[in-house]
């Protein structure tokens, strides 16, 4: 109606899903990120997680946890359950989505390829390491979820700046994976992975200090920035 409305100013935007059940993450899903690091492209979906205590606010701080100094982006397109289901049909996936949003992959890299075993779950988990937003846009109002503009700047300087068409595995897809493992529950989110750009895969590595503002955004779902302290 536009009679309930506040100044954007005023306001501090949350995480448009504060604490899901799961959050499910999905490495080495473009092709380009494939390149870059010389790997092979994945036969099946490379699944991973981070703990829901990981996410934080559209705009809210990335803290630089004292034991990493290899602090990494990674901009992301997320989906988010929206209908409870097992065994989905990569038909049906749609049904089971209520919409999308911005993610920001946050990753130590020394913890992810060298420590706890090269299992990568720390090394993406830390506190704040999931920064989400600005708001869940309805897969209705997306015209091809498939066909977006997805960019990562630092500073002001772009880093990642590439298209989702050029996924590996598609979120019907994914979905339809997932869904063969776990029950998928409303809330629960699913990144799908990130483009070539990360700072890791630089000559010579680039890594996040204490000051940078990234910016993380998705043409038709909007613009997070987030500032490392």
């Amino acid at each position: 109606s536009g009679r309930h409305r506040v100044p954007r100013a005023t306001v501090q935007l949350l995480a448009p899903v504060g604490d899901p059940e799961k959050v499910i993450c999905v490495g080495l899903n473009y092709h380009d990120h494939c390149q870059e690091q010389g790997a092979k492209v994945p036969k099946e979906p490379l699944i991973f997680s981070k703990f829901p205590s990981a996410i934080t606010g559209p705009f809210d701080d990335i803290v630089h946890p004292q034991d990493t100094s290899e602090l990494d982006w990674e901009v992301e397109l997320a989906a988010v359950i929206g209908k409870r289901g097992r065994h989905i049909k990569e038909a049906a996936v749609l049904e089971h989505v209520l919409g999308f949003t911005v993610a920001n992959d946050v990753s130590a890299r020394d913890w992810q390829m060298r420590r706890n075993g090269r299992q990568w779950l720390l090394g993406k988990t830390f506190d704040t390491f999931c920064p989400l937003g600005p708001a869940i846009v309805t897969k209705e109002a997306v015209a091809d979820v498939h066909n977006l503009w997805i960019r990562c700047s630092v500073n002001g300087q772009r880093m990642q700046d590439s298209s989702t068409r050029h996924l590996i595995f598609r979120v019907p897809a994914l979905v339809a994976w997932v869904s063969r493992f776990v029950t998928l529950v409303p809330g629960d989110i699913l990144l799908t992975g990130t483009p070539a750009g990360v700072g890791v895969f630089r000559k010579p590595p680039v890594f996040l200090k204490r000051g940078d503002e990234v910016q993380c955004e998705i043409e038709e779902l909007g613009t997070i920035c987030n500032r490392v302290v």
